[in-house]
């Protein structure tokens, strides 16, 4: 009897060890904000960049908050803090970032996907840093995809000719060729990047070529390879090569960047690059797709 017991205790410790892993299992939404910035970093609370933080975006919605004005090297590693505190473990990631945080998310997944990462606690000191919780190491972090909007890792014309101001670091690096040979796009580590490609240009951004938002062209926001722009627009157009949805090769040709798929073209050239304070532009479409699918 007293043996039959002690097996009893042991199953019942057992099954609660089971189900408190089960529960510290859990699912994020993180934000990497591009060019200007606006949160605080390491604070995941803070989604000033993008709007009201009220609104929905996803399942624990985080705020990946880096200044969006120096070099995207400098900055890095606040976001490896974030995908280190949120990502590792048993728990796993949803990613959305605009504009130049798409250079920032390529980079780090093609410069730091493939390095040992401590599995910390979840839980982010003032500073936004995560203890270790005693669980080891892994490999890169835990990711189930990457939405973009409006994304501007093959640069923009706009930093090239200077409508941007120059003295800021992070526009050099959004140079077109300078942006495109910064690190391998392709080298997602095989996480998919799905892209939102907005239209709605304006007559001052007629310097970027084919289609735009008013600040990157498709060649960037459809994730177009090759070392320098081009110009890619809708299929109502007559003078460009089409920008093709999914992982397909472009009219004439030019092929995307491997594990790059366009999931939004704006046929209708409805949706901007801003965000307006309020989630607005190409953002929202990505946004709503997190809130049905990041779950």
């Amino acid at each position: 009897m007293k043996q039959a017991r002690i097996w009893m205790w042991a199953f019942a410790a057992l099954a609660a060890m089971a189900l408190a892993g089960t529960a510290l299992a859990t699912n994020y939404s993180l934000w990497v904000n591009g060019r200007g910035g606006g949160g605080v970093a390491g604070n995941y609370a803070d989604f000033t960049y993008w709007g009201p933080s009220s609104t929905a975006a996803g399942v624990n919605k985080k705020a990946v908050n880096w200044d969006g004005y120096n070099h995207i090297s400098d900055q890095n590693y606040l976001v490896r803090n974030a995908l280190d505190c949120y990502c590792t473990g048993s728990n796993w990631c949803y990613i959305a970032a605009h504009s130049a945080g798409d250079l920032m998310m390529g980079y780090t997944l093609a410069m730091y996907g493939g390095s040992s990462r401590t599995i910390t606690n979840a839980t982010p000191n003032s500073s936004g840093v995560c203890s270790a919780s005693g669980a080891g190491t892994q490999i890169g972090w835990n990711i189930k995809w990457v939405d973009i909007a409006a994304g501007a890792a093959g640069g923009s014309e706009l930093a090239d000719l200077g409508d941007w101001a120059l003295s800021e670091p992070l526009v050099s690096d959004l140079k077109t060729t300078t942006a495109r040979a910064m690190y391998d796009h392709s080298n997602t580590r095989a996480k998919w990047f799905y892209m939102y490609a907005g239209a709605s240009g304006t007559i001052y951004s007629a310097v970027l070529p084919g289609q735009d938002d008013e600040a990157v062209a498709y060649h960037s926001s459809g994730g177009v390879s090759g070392s320098s722009g081009a110009s890619f627009c809708n299929p109502s157009d007559w003078f460009c090569n089409d920008l093709t949805l999914g992982t397909a090769a472009n009219e004439g040709g030019r092929a995307k960047w491997g594990y790059h798929s366009v999931k939004f073209r704006d046929d209708n050239e409805a949706y901007n690059h801003y965000t307006n304070g309020n989630w607005a532009g190409v953002v929202s479409l990505v946004r709503s797709d997190m809130v049905n699918n990041a779950r």
